[in-house]
């Protein structure tokens, strides 16, 4: 397997996201320094609050994995499936290069109910 690929596909998109989410951080202070002027401009920077907030958590998870994905590249485990223990596709993995599960065990862990 094309570890350094991956490897650098993953550093690469670590970089990204941690400039987004320090992006992200400087808007909100910003948004704090606002001066509001009526209820459509506090119920306005609510709503752009709550959006940046959840997109920060979908890229602090997705940060995590990567990180864990990153970790498994020292150790020698990444490409295999946390669940089955099989390599996950090649195809998979650049696409989402912080899989954890192959196709198949994605889909049983998608069913499973949480």
């Amino acid at each position: 397997m094309e570890l350094e690929y991956f490897k650098n596909l993953l550093l690469d998109r670590k970089k990204q996201i941690e400039k987004n989410i320090l992006e992200t951080s400087s808007e909100l202070e910003e948004l704090k320094n606002i001066e509001v002027n009526d209820d459509g401009d506090y119920a306005s920077i609510c709503t752009d609050n709550m959006i940046d907030n959840a997109i920060n958590e979908k890229q602090i998870k997705e940060l995590n994995e990567i990180e864990e994905a990153l970790k498994k590249i020292e150790d020698g485990t990444y490409g295999v499936c946390e669940m089955c223990g099989e390599p996950i596709r090649k195809l998979r993995l650049k696409v989402k290069p912080y899989a954890k599960y192959c196709i198949v065990c994605r889909e049983i862990m998608e069913k499973e109910p949480k």
